[in-house]
């Protein structure tokens, strides 16, 4: 049932937003809707149901934010995603900033990323 989906997908969402300290606006594009539409879904009790390319987007950056935290035993899970990054990847950018500029495909290749280095590739 994708509105009960949704209204965990969101929760998840708005969870990781204020770990990761990121702005409404970074938070929008990460979600791939407008600032005015973030701003109306950010409220707790304002669930929509979101489009299966919303869902795929959240997936995966929860994905993402697991990874790290079994990746890091400190606040380092929480501040990488904003810091600048030489690895190949994310062309000197922080890995928040190329998955804005690279939508689910870069948000796919930051996860497999974050598990390869876990798991010792």
């Amino acid at each position: 049932d994708r509105d009960r989906l949704s209204a965990v997908a969101l929760k998840a969402y708005r969870r990781l937003i204020t770990a990761w300290d990121l702005s409404g606006q970074q938070a929008a594009a990460l979600l791939g809707v407008s600032l005015s539409t973030w701003d109306r879904l950010k409220p707790e009790g304002q669930d929509k149901s979101l489009s299966q390319d919303q869902m795929t987007r959240i997936s995966a950056l929860v994905g993402i934010y697991k990874g790290l935290h079994l990746l890091f035993a400190d606040g380092m899970a929480d501040r990488w995603p904003r810091l600048p990054n030489k690895g190949p990847l994310f062309g000197r950018q922080s890995p928040i900033d190329s998955m804005i500029e690279g939508g689910i495909p870069q948000m796919l290749e930051v996860r497999r990323y974050v598990d390869a280095v876990r798991g010792g590739l």
